[in-house]
């Protein structure tokens, strides 16, 4: 993100720290993208920050919260996790020390997470996919109205549409992620799999390797459909080590996601770090057609 905005969200979630009597002397960014993830210390707590500037651009964009605002996905999401921790699913919890809530400070919305000591290990592919059944375990025991899958490729389709959020899309490339959106979602309801809550995003940066084994954070993308949807976000030997799954259903459900990824690269304001380069790769992709690629098989 901005410097400006940077800067804006660690100086947010120092005063909203102090303000819940939280030592908080400094901090440093484990993550920058749509939203700035920072480790304040010495009270040892992980501040993630939305900056009042992408609070604003999610909402001149297509929600796909049916009519509820990003500040709405972001109290969902630690409402889903506050939940989890009942359950003894792998996710990194709540600051214990102060309220389970989204807070507000100088036009950010912030939430306060318990640091997790991280080690320095990828994740096997074996204890990813057990972790990842485990959480979906877990989910199936939480009751929070989250949206469809279809809302979110519904709201994709949107913003491909839209010149105004999509304005260096080709003709050409619009017209293959809109194809490749419908075309995929109406096969993925055809299929009739069973559904639940899902992550929505557990992809290996989702993912931390802690003191105490795989933790899933980032919760903000928390949709229902069926858990291959889940599954197409992680590398291929995490999805073959999961049981019970219908692999041709995560293969449609991979062509989904790389649109999604696709179409947001090439919208307006993108904070990602991978920016437009990895925009042209996913786009290349999907060119390709399928079979389709995990996305961390995708090269930029």
């Amino acid at each position: 993100m901005q410097a400006a905005d940077a800067q804006q969200a660690v100086a947010a979630a120092l005063s909203t720290a102090s303000a819940l009597d939280l030592v908080a002397d400094d901090a440093a960014v484990l993550s920058d993208s749509n939203r700035l993830v920072v480790h304040l210390t010495p009270c040892d707590v992980v501040a993630r920050v939305a900056p009042r500037a992408a609070l604003a651009a999610a909402a001149a964009r297509a929600t796909w919260l049916s009519g509820e605002s990003y500040h709405a996905r972001l109290a969902t999401e630690v409402e889903v996790v506050r939940r989890l921790a009942n359950t003894g699913s792998p996710v990194a919890g709540l600051e214990p020390r102060v309220e389970p809530r989204l807070f507000e400070r100088d036009g950010c919305a912030i939430s306060l997470w318990a640091y997790c000591e991280p080690v320095d290990r990828v994740v096997p592919s074996a204890e990813y996919a057990q972790a990842l059944e485990g959480l979906h375990a877990g989910l199936r025991q939480v009751d929070v109205t989250t949206p469809h899958f279809t809302d979110r490729v519904a709201a994709t389709q949107r913003d491909v549409a839209s010149l105004a959020i999509t304005p260096d899309l080709t003709a050409t490339d619009r017209a293959l992620l809109t194809g490749t959106l419908r075309d995929l979602r109406e096969a993925i309801v055809d299929r009739r799999a069973a559904e639940q809550l899902l992550h929505g995003e557990p992809h290996p940066w989702n993912v931390l390797a802690t003191t105490r084994g795989p933790r899933f954070t980032d919760f903000e993308d928390a949709v229902r459909g069926p858990v291959e949807l889940d599954l197409a976000w992680v590398p291929d030997a995490v999805s073959e080590r999961y049981p019970g799954v219908d692999h041709e259903l995560v293969g449609q459900c991979r062509g989904i996601v790389l649109a999604i990824i696709a179409a947001h690269r090439w919208s307006r304001g993108d904070e990602h770090p991978s920016g437009r380069e990895s925009g042209v790769a996913f786009l290349d992709v999907l060119r390709d057609g399928p079979p389709w690629p995990s996305i961390d098989a995708v090269h930029w």
